[in-house]
């Protein structure tokens, strides 16, 4: 499974996105994904999860704003050293996409956005 990570301010997001075939309908392009996020605190300090916004840019142009914190129940606090784990999924109508966005997160009273790694979705890529 590929993987894609990137750190912001000793705060690591790793995305692992997987086609899942199963719910996907190819008649329909109905093309359904998963993804496991894992958001490490490299730092000293803890850091609380507040909200997350994913842009979902479709190879036929169309785009999704997915902007909430729904995936982040109860706002999570990552002490130091320590790891949050949630699971999200989309579905698309093109056989192709890329999705980029950020989480806000909350570090001492400071609000400031970590960028999600840009990664790239395929249909039946597994």
């Amino acid at each position: 499974m590929i993987s894609y990570a990137t750190t912001k301010r000793n705060i690591g997001v790793t995305i692992r996105p997987i086609y899942l075939d199963g719910p996907s309908d190819l008649l329909k392009r109905q093309f359904r994904f998963g993804y496991a996020v894992t958001i490490k605190n490299g730092g000293s300090e803890e850091v609380q999860l507040l909200r997350r916004r994913w842009v979902v840019h479709e190879r036929n142009g169309s785009r999704q704003d997915l902007e909430g914190n729904a995936d982040l129940s109860g706002h999570p606090v990552i002490p130091p050293g320590e790891t949050h784990v949630h699971d999200g999924s989309c579905t698309i109508t093109s056989f192709n996409g890329t999705v980029e966005g950020n989480y806000l997160v909350q570090r001492d009273g400071e609000q400031f956005r970590v960028p999600v790694p840009s990664f790239h979705l395929h249909a039946a890529a597994n």
